[in-house]
């Protein structure tokens, strides 16, 4: 059974009595980055990255590898949409937008059944409404403006009433960037280059594939069958700039990221409310605060958005903006085993911050205790260090490494993960919840009868439990 929650992670400084993928002869938070940046790149077959992690606005690691340099300029896919609910919250700040108010207010033309929906239902892609974008069908034909694309959608349902559910949806942010439009008169390119790029001094940022200067730009890869291949880029309408086609840097996101970590774009008392998730009917959380990525890393809350699996940004902080923080920016062209991105910066935050991002650190270690030697003694080794650090007992253990292993699945296969399962098993034999993701592991990976003998001990061990 699935279980992605982590508690209970705080001062686990213990963790380094367990020899360490990435040490090195000097143990410095660049030392160790650099360490990593190679250890990812041959784990997951990257093509080529970038990274900047910052503390404090202290530049902690700027490096790159593989085919791509510190400068060059990366597609950066839905991270252009923090640029977007950036000027949405300068608007709502000035009071010259209502976040709670219907965007048609605001946005002329928009489908009749979308009149009602609310500015923070697009932005935090609880509005419903139908996409634009079809996955299978990435190159389009898409229609030629912005009205075409809206009459197109006029008369498809919407896919649930609005404010229900967080459905991920880019015809959300097309709403949004016509609202800028409306309100600025002027098109959306130039409002972001007067906005944003040119008042933060951006040299490196790009709306549309075609204003990247050629000797910058790098190849996008994908990966196929564990190989590398050339990804074709998708030729988007200039509609939807708002939520895609934005090319730029690790220096320049460092810098964007910044300034809203300082309150020169949005003023931190307003950022304080934005960056609050709103609750659903059903009484769970939406997945975003006013469209950006909101969440806790031990005692970090953090902020920042993905751009699929090739590029993340977080902005991590404690208690406020006026605290302790980080900024970590981590940006691919594609890996061979198309690595979440969530990893990647994750692999970041254990480099450079071990004792301040615990939870990222385990993680880390149980990867690379997956893809090491498998033999008795190195289980062994492992369940040994895991019983002697202090800082995990328990449930609080269970989960950590269980959560740990559906990572693992995902990013390198079944069969590192049942190596972190098998692990779980042997530290909580009386966990009904450790053989059954042990047996899910076997499922996936088509032993049916081990797998059906292992989800009847997690039945039993269940049933006693009661």
């Amino acid at each position: 059974m699935e279980q992605r929650h982590r508690s209970g992670l705080t001062l686990l400084a213990a963790l380094l009595l367990f020899p360490v993928a990435h040490a090195t002869s000097t143990d410095t938070p660049a030392a160790r980055m650099a360490e990593q940046l190679k250890i990812n790149q041959q784990r997951y077959g990257i093509a080529g990255q970038a990274v900047i992690v910052t503390h404090n606005d202290e530049v902690l690691f700027r490096g790159a590898s593989g085919s791509a340099s510190v400068d060059s300029v990366f597609e950066m896919y839905s991270v252009a949409k923090l640029f977007t609910n950036t000027l949405v919250m300068q608007l709502i700040e000035q009071g010259d937008v209502e976040v709670d108010q219907p965007a048609s207010r605001y946005v002329p033309d928009l489908p009749a059944s979308w009149k009602a929906i609310t500015v923070r239902n697009f932005l935090d892609h609880t509005s419903g409404i139908p996409d634009y974008f079809d996955k299978d069908h990435p190159s389009g034909p898409y229609p030629p403006t912005v009205k075409a694309m809206f009459a197109a959608l006029a008369d498809k349902p919407l896919q649930f009433p609005p404010g229900t559910q967080t459905r991920y949806t880019q015809a959300n942010y097309v709403v949004l960037a016509a609202l800028l439009e409306a309100h600025y008169g002027k098109p959306y390119p130039q409002i972001v280059a007067e906005r944003i790029v040119r008042r933060l001094g951006l040299r490196g940022t790009f709306l549309g594939a075609s204003a990247v200067p050629a000797d910058r730009a790098v190849t996008e890869y994908i990966g196929k069958n564990g190989k590398l291949q050339r990804d074709p880029p998708i030729v988007w309408p200039l509609y939807g700039y708002g939520h895609a086609s934005l090319f730029s840097t690790v220096d320049d996101l460092r810098v964007f990221l910044g300034a809203m970590a300082r309150g020169e774009l949005v003023d931190k008392v307003t950022l304080s409310k934005l960056w609050q998730k709103s609750t659903l009917p059903n009484g769970r959380t939406g997945d975003f605060a006013t469209g950006w990525e909101y969440g806790n890393s031990d005692l970090y809350w953090n902020v920042g958005h993905d751009g699929g699996t090739k590029v993340r940004v977080r902005l991590l902080f404690r208690g406020d903006l006026g605290g302790d923080r980080y900024t970590v920016i981590y940006v691919t062209s594609g890996s061979a085993k198309n690595v979440w991105s969530r990893v990647l910066v994750d692999s970041a935050m254990a480099a450079v911050a071990p004792d301040d991002f615990p939870a990222e650190a385990l993680q880390e270690r149980l990867i690379a205790f997956a893809t090491g030697p498998s033999t008795d003694s190195t289980m062994a080794a492992m369940e040994r260090f895991l019983g002697k650090q202090s800082a995990l007992k328990g449930k609080d253990l269970e989960r950590a490494v269980n959560a740990s292993g559906y990572t693992i699945c995902e990013n390198l296969g079944v069969d590192a993960c049942i190596r972190v399962f098998i692990l779980n098993t042997h530290l909580f034999a009386q966990s009904s919840n450790a053989w059954d993701s042990l047996a899910e592991a076997y499922q996936k990976k088509g032993d049916r009868e081990k797998a059906q003998s292992l989800y009847d001990k997690a039945h039993r061990l269940a049933a006693g439990q009661q």
